[in-house]
């Protein structure tokens, strides 16, 4: 199984090679790593490892809390699309079935954010979802203004959202021990919307 672990660690040499050390010792093996962002003599970075199914996360969670200067943010299971460019083959098959892209979009986004699902929300009410969607939106007065954002619900659950049409956003989330979507996450998803947008409308009607 894939785990994204989310850190917060010093910003200097050294630091990212004994993150990468511990989780090594710990039996994870690296997948990819992204630094969300540097601030202050702080860095925040994502890491996807490969760790064994249904193994415990305890020892690897105090694993890298001994390591100086370290905090975890989050750890959760991810299902993370494989490839190099995998925003790039979403639009692919946005162009290849335009009629289906706004859902095509849903069922893809979740895995793109390592997220729990995603949906298409027409204001309380959740028109399109992914697997694992409940049955409504979140509060659909969060939704609103139409603009890319992240928020958290009252029931815990840490949502994105990005406007997709008029009326129409897309909404992502995910809960457990997993962290608020970072800002970076969220440009990720209104950049995305956008490119998605872009391909529907040039995309050729099948007749």
């Amino acid at each position: 199984m894939l785990l994204r672990i989310r850190v917060r660690l010093p910003d200097r040499p050294g630091s990212l090679a004994s993150v990468a050390r511990t989780l090594g010792a710990a039996g994870a093996d690296v997948v990819q790593m992204a630094v969300l962002e540097r601030d202050a003599g702080r860095a925040l970075d994502d890491f996807t490892v490969a760790w064994p199914a249904g193994a415990a996360t305890a020892g690897l969670r105090d694993g890298l809390t001994a390591v100086p200067g370290v905090m975890v943010i989050g750890i959760w299971p991810t299902v993370e699309p494989q490839g190099a460019h995998p925003d790039a083959s979403l639009l692919g098959q946005l162009a290849a079935d335009p009629v289906r892209g706004a859902m095509t979009l849903a069922d893809a986004v979740p895995a793109l954010l390592s997220a729990e699902w995603a949906g298409l929300a027409d204001g309380p009410s959740l028109i399109y979802g992914s697997f694992g969607a409940p049955e409504a939106a979140p509060d659909g007065g969060r939704l609103g203004p139409s603009r890319a954002r992240a928020f958290d619900g009252d029931d815990g659950v840490h949502y994105a959202a990005c406007p997709v049409s008029d009326g129409l956003d897309l909404v992502v989330a995910r809960g457990g021990e997993a962290p608020p979507f970072h800002r970076t996450e969220v440009f990720r998803l209104d950049q995305l919307v956008a490119a998605a947008r872009a391909v529907l409308a040039a995309a050729p009607v099948r007749k």
